[in-house]
């Protein structure tokens, strides 16, 4: 069964979805208006709430979570590898590219990236262009910024 909660942020409305006891997507909605959206928090659910709420606040920088994104498994490997790297820190497509043993897909991860459903938890605001500027965010550069913000004035 899919249960979601809707929580306000200092980015905005982010809604967690769980299916089966795991976080299935995390999604921004900034200033949008959700109407008819039946919530229901469950423990999950809740506990993923809090290590949000302490993520913004400066408090956590790991989120102990089971997460099951829906992918091929070549975004399945970038993902993962999207959660190795450190809190308040950065790489490049390419560094991520060759951490997954594909040093020439730098495209391909950067379109994984964009398609990772489960925002925040599974880091990709972390990955950035190889001249160190902030490309691509499907929550917008904006986001992207303030995110790797926190992250910098807390580490």
């Amino acid at each position: 069964m899919r249960s979601s909660v809707v929580i306000e942020t200092i980015i905005g409305k982010i809604v967690i979805t769980e299916e089966n006891h795991t976080i299935t997507n995390v999604d921004l909605y900034r200033d949008a208006v959700i109407e008819n959206f039946f919530q229901k928090e469950t423990p999950l659910l809740k506990k993923a709430v809090k290590q949000l709420e302490d993520y913004f606040k400066g408090t956590l920088k790991e989120f102990d979570l089971p997460l099951a994104p829906n992918g091929t498994k070549f975004q399945q490997s970038v993902w993962r590898a999207l959660q190795d790297i450190p809190y308040g820190e950065t790489k490049s497509y390419g560094e991520v590219a060759r951490s997954i043993g594909n040093p020439k897909a730098a495209r391909a991860v950067g379109m994984a990236n964009n398609r990772n459903p489960i925002a925040i938890f599974i880091p990709c605001h972390r990955v950035i262009g190889v001249n160190g500027k902030l490309v691509g965010y499907g929550g917008g550069i904006d986001i992207k910024e303030i995110l790797l913000g926190l992250e910098k004035s807390v580490k």
